[in-house]
This record gives C-alpha cells, sequence and structure tokens, in this order.
C-alpha cells in the first residue's frame, strides 16, 4: 500500500459548518419570514445547476424567493446567509497542524455554490491550508458523482491508493473507497485525529 501523499477534505461539515443546507435554509426563511416549504420545492428544481456553477446564487435567489415583491432585499438576504457559516475551530487547528508539520498536501473536495464558495475561502483563510479546491462549482459535477474524485486525482496526478479523503456523510465516504481512495468518516475532531494517526499520517 502506497505511503499517503495527499488528504482531501470535505468542507461543509467538517472544516466549516455547512454553507446552504436545510438547516441553514429554515434559519434564513424564519428570519426572513418565507414559506420554507414553497422556496423548497423551488430551491429542488434548481439546486442541481447552481451548485455545479451553471447558475449564479443572483439568478438562484430571483428564481426560488425574489420572483414576486419581498419586504427583504437581495444584499440583506445574502449577508445573512453568509453570516451562518462559522469555523469548525478544532477542525481548522488539526488542519493546521497538518500544514505546518507533515509533507503533505492538503486539498479539498466539496459541493458549494461559486459565491459562498469564494466567501468562505476568504474569510476563513482556507487558502493558507488548502493549495487547491475541487468544488463542485469549478468542476461542474457533484459529490458523490465518482467523477468529482477522479477529476481531483487526474488533475494532481495522484495516485488513488496514495490520497484519503475526509468527509462527514458516509455515502460520500463510499464512493470515494470506490475509487480507490482511503476514506474516513468524519464525526469530530478528536476521532479525525485519531483515525489519520491509525492511517499512518504522524503529525
Amino acid at each position: 500500500m502506497l505511503t499517503i501523499s495527499t488528504i482531501f477534505f470535505d468542507i461543509g461539515g467538517v472544516v466549516l459548518s455547512n454553507g446552504w443546507d436545510h438547516d441553514q435554509r429554515r434559519k434564513i426563511a424564519e428570519q426572513f419570514g418565507f414559506d420554507i416549504t414553497v422556496f423548497d420545492n423551488r430551491h429542488l428544481q434548481v439546486v442541481d445547476a447552481l451548485e455545479r456553477g451553471k447558475l449564479t446564487f443572483h439568478d438562484y435567489l430571483k428564481w426560488t424567493l425574489f420572483y414576486e415583491p419581498r419586504l427583504f432585499g437581495e444584499d440583506d438576504l445574502v449577508r445573512a446567509i453568509e453570516q451562518l457559516s462559522l469555523p469548525n475551530e478544532a477542525t481548522l487547528a488539526l488542519v493546521l497542524g497538518l500544514r505546518q508539520h507533515t509533507r503533505l498536501e492538503l486539498m479539498t473536495i466539496n459541493n458549494e455554490i461559486r459565491e459562498l464558495n469564494e466567501y468562505r475561502i476568504k474569510r476563513f483563510e482556507l487558502h493558507n491550508l488548502f493549495s487547491a479546491f475541487f468544488s463542485s462549482c469549478y468542476l461542474g459535477v457533484l459529490k458523490p458523482h465518482p467523477e468529482h474524485y477522479r477529476l481531483a486525482l487526474d488533475v494532481t496526478q495522484r495516485a488513488a491508493e496514495e490520497c484519503l479523503y475526509v468527509d462527514d456523510r458516509p455515502m460520500n465516504v463510499e464512493v470515494a473507497g470506490s475509487v480507490g481512495m482511503r476514506a474516513i468518516q468524519f464525526k469530530n475532531a478528536g476521532q479525525l485525529e485519531t483515525d489519520l494517526r491509525s492511517a499512518g499520517v504522524a503529525f
């Protein structure tokens, strides 16, 4: 078995809170007073294009919310959405330790909206931790499709066996394993550190 050279991390649910998942949508609906059921029905029709970078966040909001007059504006809504992003401090500290004390390549494989992805990278200075972001909005493909993982391997020219993938969702972990990567399901930073050491990562 090849020595691990590269660790790919999911972002939402591992390094940071989720960006625009159901819990975030529910909180925003409660804050701004719109019907979450109606919104989610429209959301489901366009979210695939949004996360694959085929639809701007502005147009997404126009089609899901601002197709009729609202008592709030888009700018206020976007700011509120951005403020829901929170760091997982323990995981960030762990990733920083890997960056400082190993020669491992650290990158991401994540599903995210382009505008929110770039906001989160900048706000939490993730570019100081990760050397590349294989995000769905850049690649045009979503996890858990195996092609998402294969594209990351092709671009980095890494053998799957030398890569480890970390994600909180079981199916994403299973698909990473199906393409030959070693994979860890994230539960918390302490468990992740233990599992990384068990996989032979010394730091």
